[in-house]
Parts: C-alpha cells; sequence; structure tokens
C-alpha cells in the first residue's frame, strides 16, 4: 500500500513507531501494516490543524468553494483506485464500491456549493428598533470518528462540510479500514487544501486518544458515525467541553410492504434497502412487515432474488456478495439467525457459515420471524432479511416504532395518500417511499431518539461545523 503512516500538517509520519495490520476480510492475509497514532501525535495535528485554520478560515467562501469543487473532480477521475482499495479493506463487491466512491465524490461537489450559501439575515427588532445582525462562523476544530462500513463515504461527508464551514479537522478512521481515508490525503493536497488543515491518525488506541482529544479546549466540534454505545460515551468526554455533537448512530429500521405495494418496486426496493453494502449499514432494512395477503409471494420472490446472488472476493467483478468486514461482525449475524431459528423462524435460503477462509456469509432470508427474536430487537448488520407478516395499518405503525432507534424506515404502498399518512406517523428521521435508497448528500441525513443528534448532509451538514452569532446594532 503506497500510504500506510500517519498523516499530521501534510506530512507522513511514522509516529512512535507502533503498528497495527489491516486485514483483506475476503482472503485473511496481511493488505498492510500501519502506523499506529498516540497521544503525543494527537497533540501535534492539533497544534497543526490549528494554525492551519486561522488561513483557511479567512479566506473567502469562494475560494474554499474552488478547493472543494477541484477535490470532486481529482476524486472522480480515480474512482476505480478508491472502489479497489475499499474493496480490500472492507471486502464489499467491486460494484459496490464503485457506487461508495461515487456518492464520496460528490460529498466535494456538494459542499463546494454550499460553502457560499452561509446566509446571513439582517432585520429589526419589533421592539426597540434595533438592527438584528445574523451571521455563521466556523464553530473551530472538529475531531471526526468514522467507522469501517463506508471508507471513503463517511470521511468525505465529514471533511467536506468542515472545510466549506472554514474548520480544520482530526480524522480518526476505524483501524478496520485506514487505508482509503490516507490514500485521499494526496488528493485534498492537490486540490489545494493547505497543510495541517486535515489530518489523519489510524491507531489501535481509539478510545484514549479521541478523548485526549475531546478534552483540548481548541476543540469545539465531534463528528461521529457508529454504534449508539460508542456514541453514548462519545457524548459523555463531549459534555465535559460543551461540544457540538454531530452522532449519526445505530438503526433497526422497518421495511413496510403494503398489500397494495407493487410487487416489483417492493422487491427491487428491498433488496437495495437490505443488500447494499451487504446489509452492514445503520440503514439496512433490519425488519421486513409484509401484509399477510401478499406475504407468500414476496417472500418467494426476494428468496429467489437473494439465492441468485453470487458470493466470493470482491475483486472479481462477477461477484455480488462480498465477504464481511471480520469474524465477529460474521459470527454476530450467525448467532441472530441461530436465535432466529430456534424460536421458530424458517430459513428460506443461507442461513450456515461457509467453510474456507475468508469472512464469508450467504445471502439469507427468514420467514415467520417471531417478535422475541434477538435479529428484531437489534441491528442485523449482514446479508439477512428477517421477515415478518402484519394485517393492521395501526398494529404495524406500532410495531415500527417499537424500538428505541429511528434513523430510517421504507414504506411501499401505491396508495400515495395513505403511505404519506403512514410516513408522517413514522417516529423517524429518514423514510424511503417506494424506494430502497435515502442516501444523498444534498438531503440531510440523520435520526431521532438513539439514532443521534444533528444532520449530515444538505445544507444543514455544514451548519453542524459553524456557529450563529448575533448583532445587535443601532446606527
Amino acid at each position: 500500500m503506497d500510504y500506510t503512516d500517519l498523516y499530521i500538517n501534510g506530512s507522513w509520519s511514522k509516529g512512535n513507531g507502533e503498528r497495527f495490520d489491516v486485514i483483506n476480510p475476503a482472503t485473511e492475509e496481511v493488505l498492510a501494516s500501519v502506523a499506529s497514532a498516540d497521544i503525543a501525535d494527537a497533540d501535534a495535528a492539533l497544534d497543526a490543524a490549528e494554525a492551519a485554520m486561522a488561513d483557511w478560515a479567512a479566506r473567502t467562501p469562494r475560494q474554499r468553494s474552488e478547493v472543494l469543487r477541484k477535490a470532486w473532480e481529482l476524486m472522480t477521475a480515480k474512482l476505480d483506485h478508491f472502489a479497489h482499495l475499499i474493496t480490500l479493506e472492507n471486502g464489499k463487491a467491486r460494484t459496490d464500491a464503485m457506487g461508495e466512491a461515487t456518492y464520496a465524490a460528490e460529498f466535494f461537489r456538494w459542499f463546494a456549493e454550499e460553502a457560499v450559501r452561509a446566509d446571513g439575515l439582517i432585520t429589526h427588532a419589533p421592539a426597540s428598533g434595533a438592527r438584528i445582525m445574523v451571521q455563521h462562523k466556523p464553530a473551530g476544530l472538529a475531531v471526526l470518528v468514522t467507522p469501517w462500513n463506508y471508507p471513503a463515504a463517511m470521511g468525505t461527508r465529514k471533511i467536506a462540510p468542515a472545510l466549506a464551514a472554514g474548520c480544520g479537522v482530526i480524522i480518526k478512521p476505524a483501524s478496520e479500514t485506514p487505508l482509503t481515508m490516507l490514500a485521499l490525503m494526496p488528493l485534498l493536497e492537490e486540490a489545494g487544501v493547505p497543510a495541517g488543515l486535515v489530518n489523519v491518525l489510524p491507531s489501535k488506541r481509539t478510545g484514549a486518544l479521541v478523548d485526549h482529544m475531546l478534552h483540548d479546549p481548541r476543540v469545539r466540534v465531534v463528528s461521529f458515525t457508529g454504534s449508539t454505545g460508542v456514541g453514548r460515551k462519545l457524548l459523555h468526554s463531549a459534555a465535559d467541553q460543551v461540544l457540538k455533537p454531530a452522532m449519526e448512530l445505530g438503526g433497526n429500521a422497518p421495511c413496510i410492504v403494503f398489500d397494495d405495494a407493487d410487487m416489483d418496486t417492493a422487491i427491487e426496493g428491498t433488496m437495495l434497502a437490505k443488500m447494499r453494502n451487504l446489509g452492514e449499514a445503520c440503514t439496512a432494512a433490519n425488519r421486513i412487515y409484509v401484509h399477510e395477503d401478499v406475504a407468500e409471494e414476496f417472500t418467494r420472490r426476494l428468496t429467489e432474488r437473494m439465492e441468485a446472488l453470487k458470493v466470493g472476493d470482491g475483486t472479481d467483478p462477477s461477484v455480488d456478495v462480498g465477504p464481511l468486514v471480520n469474524a465477529d461482525t460474521r459470527d454476530k449475524v450467525a448467532e441472530f439467525v441461530a436465535d432466529a431459528v430456534a424460536k421458530g423462524a424458517k430459513v428460506e435460503c443461507g442461513g450456515s457459515t461457509p467453510n474456507g477462509k475468508g469472512f464469508f456469509y450467504p445471502p439469507t432470508v427468514l420467514s415467520n420471524v417471531p417478535e422475541n427474536a434477538e435479529c428484531v430487537r437489534d441491528e442485523i448488520f449482514g446479508p439477512v432479511a428477517a421477515i415478518q407478516t402484519f394485517t393492521d395499518q395501526e398494529d404495524v405503525i406500532r410495531r415500527a416504532n417499537d424500538t428505541e432507534y429511528g434513523l430510517v424506515a421504507y414504506v411501499f404502498s401505491e396508495d400515495f395518500k395513505r403511505a404519506l399518512q403512514v410516513c408522517e406517523r413514522l417516529d423517524y428521521g429518514m423514510v424511503g417511499l417506494n424506494r430502497g435508497l435515502v442516501s444523498d448528500p444534498a438531503a440531510p441525513f440523520g435520526g431521532t431518539k438513539q439514532s443521534g443528534l444533528g444532520r449530515e448532509g444538505g445544507h444543514e451538514g455544514m451548519l453542524e461545523f459553524m456557529e450563529t452569532q448575533y448583532i445587535s446594532a443601532s446606527w
């Protein structure tokens, strides 16, 4: 691998000399040895970001915009390279990896356009007559903590709005997949990002490293994507410095298929919602509720589609489904399936861990999944479609909302009035109506309840890295 050291102040550093291995999940072989950051490295990165941010924040919005636009152009020209790297360290199939790389690059273009739209306000105070002047300013240094399931997109979704807002950043990528983010740094240099403004600190000591940075008074924003459990811990640390938190946490997405749904649309949408990124996504359809009148046809057709998927090394362009990211993730998926079957679920296809190298698990369909199955209460994070049936609209809305999570839900129905009424009653930050994909750089991505705080993407994504200042003036 070309870039395997720490990236601090525009230079590559071996840090204290400690390193850790990145494993190819398809072969279980060592892909690369990567430098592991410590507290001294974090301090050096914070110093660099603080120095670089002073000039960057003073630049005009258009100047920042042009750098981000150039980053989009450069990344778009190297999509094949990034897709290959994503597949090697994450395992996802080539087509899926190319989709992520394209999506990741688009954040640079979107926030290049948003950088010039931090609109303020001037108005009169109704009572005093004073002028109310409102403007948005860069919040300060931001610590970005990204997960392994989208090695490129979860980084660019945070870097781009932070730079658009005028902030300097320190990125802590997941130790399973640091290579993609490191490979992005030379591209940002070429685009014109000043040395020190963006720093990348891979590390096996994530907890201590991030906690240290969150207690540095120069840090004003923490943006995290990952599990709700880790998010709660980071919120505790962020509270000590009263940081601005942007938290995109876990999900338990319901997918509701009504009896009047177009079956082709429902199958295609459910496949996308379930199998995008091999189900290793907080947006993955986790609980599939199908109306009793169409459950038999839906289950049969979904099973046929899942059985037809080719499993193998994601670098093979004919493969549809690669390995899960590591052994723990694969074993947890297998435990979910075993638990559901023990409680009465029926295996329609898949359902057993294959022999041999690689963290593979076959596309699996479970029908008659009971309410007390663990996969109904927690994220499966794998290629398992858990189907339940319903007959009553009020009952399925109640069941869909009966979770601590509130990230995304999916609804399939040709009765548009009824569908919108159901969408509005679902306690989720996002709803996919007759489609299995909700993620879009132009839309505010985020959830309710235990699924997080704040939004990423859209105009709201940039405001997460800005503070609102109000000036009361008379003249």
